[in-house]
């Protein structure tokens, strides 16, 4: 009975003590959250919680251990079972630490600045930095944990280790395409090519970039449909950019109209039209002829705004207005389909003169 029980008091005395510790640390946290408003860290710190109680019951248990006078030949199984989980909450209170403090760092960058663009570069670096350092500590993490709990596995570590040669050229050849995401990722996190949140005009399509991993990047079509492509894409072919060197940007709108529509007329509605929108920053605008064709003449608007989804509503707004004006006030200026009645050919006169031909010689 006595080896039965001393485990199970070991056990549940170290979790009690775990728990209780995981409990103050939280109530410790909180504390420190309300004397500290201004400061989110506690509060993200908070996530901490099961992973620390973990590592720190595992520890515990370790210590404590000994005293349960378990089996000889069970002790060294929960032994490396112990190691393992313990390695196991290092890297997972490690990958939780990196966020807490990376969100951290990003919330107080941007109550900092004004500058959006600083703002969304750093939070594609950190978050391309932080799935780098989650890759490599759960890979680490994983193969350690097997080699402690199977030591069978450390002989094919070795034999693995012996043609490392042949194996590294093969693993290269098919990992090429993905090492040069990677690289690719890497250089649109630091080098300020594109960020998460920029708009972008990607194969015919307009959108915001809403998320860049080490392989793939998303972009948020206006429609709400999601483009993927590789990353590499955006180092290897050309891309607009809207939102780079600032968000403002300058709209356009083209209205095919008849020769005989006044101009003048239709810029000076323009500007007023412009003066009552408030998508329009007021930094410029314009109207004028582009091109005329034997039917009709090109007209070109331009009109600027602070971002591009202001620029998108203002275009389709002026495109409408002016239209809806040239109809009300100058019907003559929209264009025309010309239509005309088609005489008769030479063949069908000949035809005729010739019906009438024989109906006289029949008369006769």
């Amino acid at each position: 009975m006595e080896e039965v029980l001393r485990p199970l008091i070991v056990v549940a005395g170290t979790v009690a003590v775990t728990v209780i510790a995981g409990l103050l640390i939280d109530r410790l946290l909180r504390l420190g959250a309300r004397r500290h408003p201004d400061t989110h860290l506690p509060l993200l710190l908070r996530r901490l919680q099961l992973p620390l109680q973990l590592l720190l019951g595992t520890l515990a248990l370790q210590a404590t251990y000994p005293l349960a006078h378990l089996d000889p030949h069970q002790d060294t199984f929960i032994r490396k079972m112990l190691a393992a989980v313990t390695i196991i909450a290092v890297a997972w209170l490690a990958i939780r630490a990196a966020d807490a403090v990376a969100e951290n760092m990003l919330r107080r960058y941007s109550q900092r600045t004004s500058e959006i663009s600083r703002v969304r570069q750093l939070r594609t670096q950190l978050g391309l930095v932080r799935r780098i350092v989650t890759s490599v500590l759960v890979v680490t993490t994983v193969a350690v944990a097997i080699l402690l709990l199977i030591p069978s596995m450390r002989a094919l570590g070795t034999s693995m280790l012996a043609s490392a040669g042949v194996i590294g050229i093969i693993a290269g050849v098919a990992a090429q395409s993905t090492l040069s995401n990677l690289m690719a990722g890497l250089q649109i996190a630091f080098g300020d090519s594109v960020k998460i949140g920029d708009t972008v005009v990607v194969e015919g399509e307009w959108g915001v970039v809403e998320e860049i991993t080490l392989a793939f990047l998303t972009v948020r079509i206006w429609d709400d449909r999601r483009l993927t492509m590789p990353v590499s894409y955006f180092n290897s072919k050309p891309y607009e950019n809207w939102s780079r060197g600032g968000a403002q940007i300058t709209g356009t709108v083209y209205l095919h109209l008849d020769h005989s529509t006044p101009i003048t007329l239709l810029r000076e509605h323009l500007h007023e039209y412009l003066r009552e929108r408030r998508e329009w920053d007021g930094r410029s605008w314009g109207l004028v002829v582009t091109d005329s064709t034997p039917t009709n003449i090109v007209v070109r608007a331009t009109m600027s705004a602070a971002d591009a989804d202001d620029v998108w509503d203002l275009r389709c707004a002026v495109r409408e207005e002016l239209l809806g004006w040239l109809g009300r006030t100058h019907p003559q200026a929209l264009p025309k389909i010309p239509t005309a009645l088609a005489g008769p050919s030479d063949g069908d006169y000949r035809m005729a003169m010739s019906a009438n031909g024989s109906r006289g010689e029949s008369d006769e």
